[in-house]
């Protein structure tokens, strides 16, 4: 994949600037803002490391959870008519919807890395 970062489970996006000539980004998949800049790629990569590692300093201090991301639950909303088709397909083959949904996506996932 392009255009991320990854740093200690953590992944960020890496965005371009051209009116203010930085590389920039943040963290994905948490509700806390991280963010980080450079004006380089080893810059914007040292900052993205610098900010996790500081994001994760200031957990330690206050005694609180780090956010995880991708916990490997998620909400899906989709037509009423593709629910109902992927139930069935799920029932035929005797398995969870949760599992065809979990198979569907690697498949998906699969064919496009």
């Amino acid at each position: 994949m392009n255009n991320i970062m990854q740093y200690k489970g953590y992944i960020g996006s890496v965005e371009f600037s051209e009116e203010d000539e930085i590389f920039y980004g943040k963290v994905l998949g948490i509700r806390s803002l991280i963010s980080y800049e450079g004006t380089n790629a080893k810059e914007l990569i040292e900052d993205f490391h610098s900010a996790v590692d500081d994001y994760l300093a200031l957990c330690k201090k206050n005694n609180t959870e780090p956010e995880k991301a991708y916990k490997g639950s998620f909400n899906v909303r989709i037509s009423p008519e593709l629910h109902k088709e992927a139930v069935i397909c799920a029932a035929a083959k005797q398995i969870s919807l949760n599992s065809f949904v979990e198979k569907a996506l690697k498949n998906a996932v699969a064919s496009l890395l």
